[in-house]
Formats: C-alpha cells, structure tokens, sequence
C-alpha cells in the first residue's frame, strides 16, 4: 500500500473544515553504505583471545563460551589484528586506535554511500557524525572532510551518546534537517569501534557478555530533500516521519561509565523487558497515526541489539520468525555494530529482499537513555 501524509490546508478560513493534501515533503535514502574492516575472526577464536584479555591465566573460560554461544554470533570483524590487543595497555592506546579506524572505515563508508546515489562529494551540504565508542576533537567527520572531497562550508553535526539508536535516530534527524532545506544533501557517518572499549581483567557479566556480541563496523547514509530528490529523479527509500521515546528511571540501562580505564560497559539484563513494556504500544501508536498497522508493513529494519531483544520486539509486536530475518543474518554475520547495525540492515535488506515499491517500512532501534527511535519509511 502507498503512504500518503496528510495535512491541513491553511488556506481554509477560520472554522471551516480543511481538505487535507497529500505532503509531497520527504527524504529520499539515496545511498546506503556498510563496510567492515579486514580482520574477521569465527566466534570461537574470539572467545579464546578474550577469555585471555579479560580473565587472565586463571580464569575458567566455560562461563565465557556459554555466554559467547548465547549471542548467536557466527562471525565478526575487528579493527585490527586479533593478536594485537594485548598491545593496547590504556584509555590513550584504544582511543588512538580508534581515531586511526574511524578515519580509514569513515571515509570509505561516505564514499561508498555517495558513489551508490550519485552524488559528488562537493554537493553535500551537511554531514552528520556519530560514535559511541572513542573520543575525537576534531570530530570524525572533520578529520574526513578534505580526504573524501567535501566542500569547506559543509555543515558538520557530531553526535556522541545515543549509542545503538543513533543510526535510526541520525536518519530521522537528516530527515528534520532536510524538511527545512529541501534542495540540499546530507550524510550520515556512523563509526563503531566496540571491541576497543572491552576492559582488560574485567569479570563482570557485563563486559563478559560484550566481548561476545559486539563488533567493530561503519555505515553511511547519503539523503537527499524533496526538491532534489523531485529534479535528479533520486531513488530509494523516503523517510516519511519519525519518533522519539525516552523512558523514564532507565538511565542505568545500557551506556557506559568513564574513567581512567576508558568507556566500561552498562549492560543491564532488563534490556528486553523494558523494550516488551514500552514497544509494543510506541509501535502501534506511530503507525496508526498514518493510518497503518504491522499488517501493513512490509520490511522491518530493526537493530540487532541481541537474541533476547530480537525476541522480545517479536513478541510485543507479534512478528512471524521471518520479519527479522535481515536483522538475526546480521547479528550472526558481523555482531551489534551498535549505531552502525540497522544501517547495515537497511542495506542488505534493500540488496537481497528489496521491498515492493510504494509500501510502508519501519526502521527502528533502542539505546541508552533508555530509548527508542522509530522512522517510517516508503520504499
């Protein structure tokens, strides 16, 4: 079914019922890019090279395989080599090292997204950048701009908290940015490095639980406003509304804490129960605002925050084991790429199960706050 957005006329004279119009507003995906680095390890090995980081000698690494078969992670990339971690000693080793991966997968990821939507670089107008998982002044987008060819009065808009929402909540955002400014592009830049904030001798569950469902990864989005879409004949998704929701007395949830050891882990076991008390009605409310039910939807693009949170947006919502298939092929493919994640969702679900032109989508994801984001799509 097509979507169609409907507003008042504010033409009509006060106390006179108004004909609703169709909004031709929106943004146009045009490009969606998610890229990896090189070094790709078989969970196994993984669990092997942490149990040694974070358990020492001593440490009985059964409870870490039974955690690390529990992610139902096949597979995942890491910023560099797996023998090399033993080399990062401190917050100023991780953190320089995600400096060094975030320029190199950064800049490969605004170009690959670019490249797929036909867009020079000199004609974007604003680039957004987001992270969770290292510190960098100048921000990431920055320390890319002249290497990728973006122009020097670009917009930048650096985002650092939102965590595993961010890629939902930074697509609703160039969607805000673009209403206003419906000639212009913007990109998205998300750059999560999470292997780099594991902690070294750290038995808590938590950091256990992390260095088995994490990995390190990149995505971008080129946009494009309504004009511009309208006058290049841009393809791809539109984003046709978006919501926030930040639940309250859940800030101990999921983030981190920052110290001398860098960013530790929040990682609290009632993730899927919050997500089973709020979802389910956030989900049919925004829908049934523009007229649709799950029914209705076509494609889920859901962030993979881990089998027990799949599970759990299944069940509130009452999805069949198929409508998050992209998202668990994800999470065994790659790990949580944590902003990163349900733009690479997007991608593959555009590549191998693209959607029927014209119906409804919904992208969404949770993060630390707690908090949700919810963007309606048209394919």
């Amino acid at each position: 079914m097509s979507i169609v957005n409907l507003q008042a006329d504010p033409r009509a004279a006060p106390g006179q019922r108004s004909t609703p119009k169709p909004l031709v507003e929106g943004t146009t995906l045009a490009g969606v890019c998610g890229v990896v680095p090189p070094h790709r390890y078989a969970q196994a090995e993984l669990t092997k090279m942490f149990a040694d980081y974070c358990l020492g000698e001593d440490g009985d690494i059964r409870l870490l395989q039974r955690l690390h078969a529990n992610a139902e992670v096949r597979t995942r990339h890491l910023v560099r080599p797996l023998e090399r971690y033993p080399e990062l000693h401190d917050f100023d080793d991780c953190n320089n090292t995600f400096i060094e991966g975030a320029i190199e997968l950064g800049a490969a990821a605004v170009t690959g997204a670019l490249a797929q939507s036909g867009i020079r670089p000199d004609e974007v107008d604003l680039i957004m950048s987001t992270t969770v998982t290292g510190v960098a002044a100048p921000s990431m987008e920055a320390r890319i701009a002249y290497r990728v060819g973006l122009r020097p009065d670009v917009k930048r808009v650096p985002i650092f908290g939102l965590g595993c929402v961010a890629g939902a909540a930074g697509t609703a955002r160039l969607y805000d940015y673009l209403l206003g400014h419906p000639d212009d592009v913007a990109v998205l830049l998300s750059v999560e490095l999470c292997s780099l904030t594991v902690q070294r001798n750290d038995h808590s569950i938590a950091n256990l639980v992390a260095t088995g469902l994490f990995g390190d990864g990149a995505a971008a989005v080129a946009a494009v406003g309504a004009r511009r879409a309208e006058r290049t004949r841009a393809r791809g998704p539109r984003v046709i509304a978006s919501r926030s929701h930040l639940y309250p007395d859940t800030e101990r949830t999921m983030g981190w804490d920052v110290g001398s050891s860098g960013l530790k882990i929040v990682l609290d076991a009632q993730v899927p129960a919050v997500i089973e008390k709020y979802l389910g009605a956030d989900v049919r409310s925004f829908l049934a605002e523009h007229g649709l039910r799950t029914d209705d939807i076509t494609a889920w693009v859901c962030h993979p925050g881990g089998p027990r949170v799949i599970r759990a947006v299944e069940s509130v919502l009452g999805l069949s084991s198929q409508a998050l298939e992209m998202t668990r092929r994800s999470l065994a493919a790659v790990g949580n790429l944590s902003s990163s994640s349900v733009l690479h969702v997007l991608r593959d679900t555009l590549e191998q199960r693209p959607p029927e032109p014209g119906t409804p989508g919904l992208m969404m994801a949770m993060g630390p706050g707690f908090c949700s984001e919810l963007v309606l799509l048209e394919w």
